[in-house]
């Protein structure tokens, strides 16, 4: 652990929401139910899609258990905190997974499955508020290009930040930091301009970091710390954003600034 990185019972991660099948008894009541679907030209994952979502066999649906994998490791398994909420984890699963597939995950960490939970799976279980999934070519093409620069470098880039910020070590959604900075980067489209600008002006994006702001008192606010340095000069500018996280959903408190090292 970093020094200054602290947790929340909070989660805001970044991954992919994979449906298992937890016990035997379920696998045979999903297959039953298969057979009576229509899945002619149906892939294993449609398939599975298309029979929680006839709403005969939705009570399936509350059986079913939900990873979240961030990087190919699994780290959660998911519940939603209203269960009515099962709608949106059929929802997220989706009929045509791609590589390129992600989904967002907000809600509250609790303890560790018990083992008949996900068939010996033992992961925190997050309890969510909101899980939805988007397309991270998608994202990319739909963040606002400014005037002066490029399309094809702009899209390279913000495409760079992004999984930047998803390889950054450890980052499970769970800390303070790591919850501020997963925000910025699915809903704050400025510093994806800021790093294309800077790329375009010979500058390297050499850190990310999140340290408590000197403004938390009776709110945990953190500072992003976004280090641009110059390839031939080796000077660094360095900028930030202020993000609430004291509670389930973060929010921004100060927008995209330069920031001085004090």
């Amino acid at each position: 652990m970093r020094p200054f990185e602290t947790y929340s019972p909070f989660v805001y991660a970044l991954g992919r929401l994979e449906p298992r099948i937890p016990s035997l008894g379920v696998e045979k009541e999903l297959a039953q139910a298969t057979g009576r679907a229509e899945t002619a030209n149906l892939t294993d994952r449609q398939t599975m899609h298309a029979v929680l979502s006839d709403p005969q066999s939705r009570y399936l649906a509350r059986h079913l258990c939900y990873v979240l994998t961030i990087e190919g490791i699994d780290s959660y398994v998911l519940r939603p905190r209203d269960p009515a909420d099962y709608d949106l984890l059929v929802d997220a699963v989706g009929m045509s997974p791609r590589a390129s597939d992600l989904h967002v995950v907000i809600g509250l960490r609790g303890p560790v499955a018990p083992p008949d939970l996900c068939n010996g799976l033992m992961l925190p279980v997050v309890a969510f508020d909101q899980v939805y999934a988007f397309d991270t070519d998608s994202l990319v093409a739909g963040l606002p290009k400014p005037d002066d620069v490029d399309e094809e470098p702009f899209r390279s880039a913000s495409r760079e930040l992004f999984d930047r910020v998803r390889q950054i070590a450890d980052n499970a959604g769970s800390s303070d930091e790591h919850r501020a900075l997963n925000y910025c980067a699915v809903r704050y489209a400025q510093i994806y301009a800021n790093t294309a600008h800077a790329f375009a002006s010979g500058l390297s994006l050499t850190a990310i970091e999140t340290r408590p702001s000197r403004l938390s008192g009776s709110r945990n606010i953190q500072d992003v710390v976004f280090s641009y340095t110059h390839r031939m000069t080796d000077v660094t500018e360095k900028y930030f954003i202020r993000v609430d996280v004291t509670e389930v959903f973060p929010f921004l408190v100060t927008k995209l600034s330069p920031y001085y090292d004090r």
